[in-house]
C-alpha cells in the first residue's frame, strides 16, 4: 500500500509538472514534495499553510481531493465528470489538462467565487434584484438542483464508507458466543483505529457493503487486484482479556447456508453440516471480505497457552476470568417447557435461545442446557430451586485435529504456543498440524510434504520463522462458543478493531421483543 500511494504521489508531481507552466508556475517545483502542494494553494487561492493538513492521516484524502478539484476549477473545468475523473485518476487528468490547447488557467478559482459572490449579495442589498437575478443565472459556478443532489449523495456515500473503513464501522452480534459482555440483538459500533486502521486489501468493492450483495446473492467486490497489507500505528497494543473484532481466519474458503457461512473443513469434518450447505457452491474470499468475529483475547503472540478444568493459565499463571464468562450447565424438567415459562428465566437475562432441549432421558423427562456466568448460577440457585443445575462436559472435537491431542477439549485444552513474529520453530508432524496454516495461508508461503520432508516455497526446511504476530480469541460463553479452540489462531493482519459502544440492543434479537434499553449506549469498557 505504502509502495502504491508512493508511486501514485511521484505520478501526480510528473503531471503537474506540465501543468503548472500553465498556471504560471515553475515546473520543477511540481517534483519538490510539500513544495509542490504549496504551490497547488496558490494556483486555487487557499493559504499555503493549507497544504500542512496533508500531514495528517486520513484527513489529508480529503484535502487532496479538494484541491485536485479546485486547480481544474481553476482551469475553468466545472462539469461534473471533470471532477469525478481527477478525484479518482488526477496523474492521468492533471496530464490530460496540460495537453489541451484551450485549456488555460483563469486564476485562483476560490478568490474569484468569493469575490462573484460578494456581487451578488451587494447587488441584493442594493435593491437590484435584476441585477443580482442575471449574476446568478449567468454563474459559471451555477450548479442544477439535479447536479447539487448527485454530489451531495457521491459525497454522503464517500464520507460514509471512508469512515466505515478506517476510523469507526457497526456491527450487529448475531449469536450469544460473547455473552454476557455482548448480547445477540446487540448493536456495536467498532473503534478501528484502536489496534491501528487497516489499510483495505481489497480496492475494487461496492461502498458499504461488506462481502455480499442483498437479494442478488452475489459478492459485493473483485477479488483482484490485492493489495498488500499494511496498517497505521495502533492507539494502543492488544493485551489479555481485550476484546478484539478480526475476520473469520478459516473464512478464506466458505459454503453458505442460509443462516451463516461454514468453512471448507468444516464440511469436510461433518456430514450434518454438508446437508445443511445443500447444493451451495465454494466461494473464495480476500482477508478483509471474509466475515467479522469477535472474541476475547486469551494469548497473545509469543505467549503458552493452557486450559486446565476450564481455568485459562498464560505462562504458566491463572488468567482471571473475565466477569461475563459463562460455562454450560443442564437441569431437568418433566416435559417440554413452554415459551411462558421459559420467559420466566428473563429475570437474570438468561434468554429463551439459550435455554434448548438437551435430550429426552430415560424416565421421559427433557434435559436443558443453559450458559451462565458464576454469579448467575447462585441466582439460578435461589429463584429455580426446582431446576437444580449440573455441570455440563462437552465432549467436541477440538483443533488442531492431531493425534496428540486427541484428549484435548474445550475445558481441557494444550499447552499451545501462540506464534510470533520473528520466532522460528522446528518442523515435523506435530508443528505442522499446529503452524502449517500460518506458513501456507496466513503468511502465503507455497508448503508442500513429500515423505518426512518440509518444503518452503520449493526449498527443503528443517524450521520456519513467522513473519506475523498471532492471537487467541475465545468468547465468553465458553461453552457456546466457536472460537480459536475449533480453528486456531487469529492472525495479526485479520484485526478489525475493539468494540467502542453498544447503540442499540434488542432483545433476543428481534423486534418484536423490544429495545434492552439497559444496554444503549454503554460503551466500550464494560467488555
Amino acid at each position: 500500500m505504502i509502495i502504491f500511494l508512493a508511486a501514485y504521489y511521484l505520478l501526480t508531481s510528473i503531471s503537474l509538472y506540465f501543468l503548472f507552466p500553465r498556471a504560471d508556475k515553475a515546473a520543477q517545483k511540481a517534483l519538490i514534495p510539500g513544495v509542490n502542494i504549496m504551490e497547488g494553494c496558490d494556483i486555487v487561492g487557499r493559504p499555503r499553510w493549507w497544504a500542512a493538513l496533508m500531514l495528517i492521516p486520513i484527513v489529508n484524502i480529503f484535502i487532496y481531493a479538494g484541491l485536485a478539484i479546485d486547480i481544474i476549477r481553476s482551469f475553468g473545468k466545472h462539469r461534473f465528470w471533470h471532477w469525478v475523473a481527477v478525484v479518482v485518476a488526477a496523474p492521468v487528468y492533471f496530464y490530460w489538462l496540460s495537453r489541451q490547447g484551450d485549456a488555460k488557467y483563469q486564476g485562483p478559482v476560490l478568490k474569484q467565487e468569493k469575490e462573484y459572490y460578494e456581487k451578488i449579495k451587494a447587488a441584493e442589498a442594493a435593491g437590484k434584484t435584476t441585477t443580482a437575478k442575471k449574476l446568478r443565472e449567468r454563474s459559471p459556478y451555477k450548479k442544477s438542483t439535479g447536479r447539487e443532489w448527485t454530489e451531495s449523495i457521491v459525497f454522503a456515500v464517500f464520507a460514509a464508507a471512508f469512515l466505515r473503513m478506517f476510523l469507526v464501522e457497526a456491527f450487529i452480534i448475531p449469536t450469544p458466543s460473547m455473552e454476557g459482555a455482548l448480547k445477540q440483538g446487540d448493536f456495536l459500533f467498532v473503534n478501528k483505529m484502536a489496534y491501528g486502521a487497516r489499510m483495505p486489501n481489497t480496492p475494487l468493492m461496492i461502498p458499504l457493503l461488506h462481502n455480499r450483495i442483498p437479494k442478488l446473492n452475489r459478492e459485493s467486490y473483485l477479488s483482484k487486484p490485492q493489495l498488500k497489507y499494511t496498517r497505521t500505528a495502533a492507539m494502543e497494543s492488544i493485551d489479555v482479556n481485550d476484546p478484539i473484532v478480526f475476520n473469520w481466519p478459516i473464512g478464506d474458503s466458505v459454503y453458505l447456508a442460509p443462516s451463516r457461512s461454514f468453512a471448507a473443513d468444516q464440511v469436510r469434518r461433518d456430514p450434518g453440516v454438508k446437508k445443511r450447505i445443500g447444493n451451495a457452491k465454494l466461494i473464495t474470499r480476500p482477508v478483509d471480505k471474509r466475515d467479522h468475529y469477535i472474541k476475547r483475547c486469551l494469548g497473545v503472540a509469543g505467549d503458552s497457552l493452557e486450559i486446565r478444568d476450564r481455568i485459562v493459565y498464560i505462562n504458566g499463571q491463572a488468567v482471571e476470568n473475565s466477569e461475563f464468562a459463562q460455562w454450560g450447565y443442564t437441569f431437568d424438567a418433566p416435559t417440554l417447557l413452554e415459551d411462558r415459562e421459559l420467559k420466566k428465566f428473563r429475570e437474570i437475562e438468561v434468554y429463551t435461545y439459550d435455554l434448548t432441549p438437551f435430550q429426552r432421558n430415560k424416565d421421559n423427562s427433557i434435559k436443558y442446557q443453559v450458559n451462565l456466568s458464576d454469579d448467575e448460577v447462585e441466582l439460578w440457585k435461589e429463584k429455580y430451586p426446582n431446576y437444580p443445575l449440573a455441570r455440563y462436559e462437552s465432549s467436541s472435537e477440538v483443533w488442531p485435529y492431531h493425534p496428540r491431542t486427541k484428549s484435548w477439549t474445550i475445558d481441557n485444552y494444550g499447552p499451545i504456543w501462540i506464534p510470533k513474529a520473528g520466532e522460528t520453530v522446528e518442523l515435523n508432524d506435530y508443528t505442522i498440524a499446529l503452524y502449517g496454516r500460518c506458513i501456507n495461508v496466513y503468511e502465503k508461503n507455497d508448503f508442500a510434504r513429500k515423505g518426512d520432508k518440509f518444503f518452503i516455497n520449493g526449498e527443503q526446511a528443517t524450521s520456519y520463522t513467522f513473519q506475523m504476530d498471532y492471537y487467541w480469541g475465545m468468547g465468553d460463553n465458553r461453552h457456546a462458543s466457536e472460537d480459536s479452540r475449533y480453528w486456531g489462531f487469529v492472525p495479526e493482519d485479520h484485526i478489525v478493531g475493539k468494540p467502542l459502544v453498544i447503540w442499540m440492543s434488542l432483545h433476543e434479537a428481534k423486534v418484536g421483543e423490544g429495545i434492552n434499553w439497559k444496554r444503549v449506549f454503554k460503551s466500550g469498557n464494560i467488555f
